[in-house]
């Protein structure tokens, strides 16, 4: 789940990073109305999922009450342009206005996965306040990382280094390896993928705030923070994401396609090699479906469910790897599935491997199902049914 910014600074707060100070709001006269209570100078900000708001004329500044309505309104009058981020563009149900801060320098700080080395890492740059695939582009050289051992963590001394590593300006040191410690915390705490500040601002009066946040939360993380649920009620889902949300899938783990084989899978490799093979047999997809790490009955039948209600599938093709997940469960989880499901039916094509493949054989055909060997044998079979159907 990605975050809009004034749910991302709530988390920087929560987590010691300093941030402006702000008011969300719904409406123009909601920013009027904070506005008027606080008098000062004002960036009123659209809170939308795409970057590139300054140059859409989405961020606007305002000293008044009434300036801030009117800005309010131009922000609020006309979605943001499409761009490569979403070609659909984006209405504007909300803003942020947060006080305007004198700046001196930016720098650039993030925290993600590294593939490679399987570990969290810390990414820093004296280059912030423009597009970070910009500024690797024109400056690699700036920028600094560093590989967490998670059996040791996060200590001030790497926050430091990453500050001298990264040439960031002195006015930085001090504050920096709090910041860093921050981010570190908010990335394990709520289960982030990406925790991003661009630009970490450095003030003319000697602070370090961070002027923008981008988070993005694993989804599979979400249920232990209720108030995620909210959050995630107010995002800009399109249909399919609403759809898997309401199935219990994390939002990018559906999407249709105009096809008649169904598709379901657990991982998203494997759910997009199905799909190939799928297409490899002359068929074509009514769906990409990952159903994660578990394959309950009751995930099992959402997601059965999902898929007939929602695609023109005329047969659905199951293809699970017991690697966590054992066979034998996910076998028991189809079977119940089935026959509780009110949904019209359709033939399945079912392809269990790994942990207890052989017991997930014998449960579905106690049950009259008859199990694939292969990926390409059950793709295949898949087609032809669909073809026959």
């Amino acid at each position: 789940m990605n975050l809009m910014e004034y749910q991302g600074k709530e988390l920087f707060k929560r987590c010691g990073i300093p941030v402006p100070r702000s008011q969300h709001c719904k409406t123009p006269d909601d920013v009027a109305a904070f506005i008027a209570k606080n008098p000062g100078k004002w960036v009123v900000k659209a809170q939308v999922l795409m970057g590139g708001r300054g140059k859409a004329g989405k961020i606007k500044f305002a000293a008044t009450a009434e300036e801030g309505r009117t800005v309010a309104r131009e922000i609020m009058a006309t979605p943001m342009p499409p761009n490569r981020q979403n070609p659909s563009g984006e209405a504007v149900n909300s803003l942020l206005v947060e006080e305007t801060v004198e700046i001196e320098k930016e720098a650039y700080c993030a925290i993600t996965v590294d593939r490679a080395s399987k570990r969290p890492s810390i990414i820093v740059t004296r280059f912030g306040g423009m597009d970070v695939e910009e500024v690797h582009e024109k400056h690699p050289e700036s920028f600094t990382y560093h590989f967490v051992d998670t059996a040791i963590g996060y200590w001030p001394f790497i926050g430091r280094g990453l500050a001298f590593d990264a040439e960031l300006d002195a006015g930085y040191r001090k504050q920096f390896p709090a910041i860093a410690a921050g981010i570190y915390d908010l990335f394990f705490r709520y289960g982030a993928k990406l925790v991003e500040i661009n630009p970490l601002v450095l003030t003319k009066d000697g602070r370090v705030v961070a002027a923008d946040a981008k988070i993005e939360l694993d989804d599979d993380g979400l249920f232990r923070y209720p108030e995620f649920k909210e959050w995630q009620a107010v995002l800009p889902l399109d249909e399919d994401e609403r759809l898997a949300a309401e199935a219990g899938l994390g939002i990018r783990n559906f999407r249709r396609f105009g096809g008649t084989v169904g598709t379901l899978a657990n991982g998203a490799g494997l759910a997009m090699g199905t799909m190939d093979a799928v297409k490899n047999a002359g068929g074509e997809i009514a769906n990409f479906l990952d159903v994660g790490g578990g394959a309950d009955a009751q995930r099992v039948r959402n997601c059965y469910e999902l898929v007939v209600n929602h695609t023109a599938a005329k047969v659905f093709f199951i293809n699970i790897f017991g690697g966590i997940t054992r066979g034998d469960e996910v076998a028991k989880g189809i079977v119940t599935a089935m026959k509780e499901t009110t949904s019209r039916k359709i033939p399945l094509v079912i392809r269990l491997t790994g942990t207890n493949e052989e017991e997930g054989r014998r449960i579905l055909a106690e049950a009259g199902m008859t199990p694939v060997q292969t990926m390409d044998e059950g793709a295949k079979r898949a087609v032809e049914l669909a073809a026959g159907a």
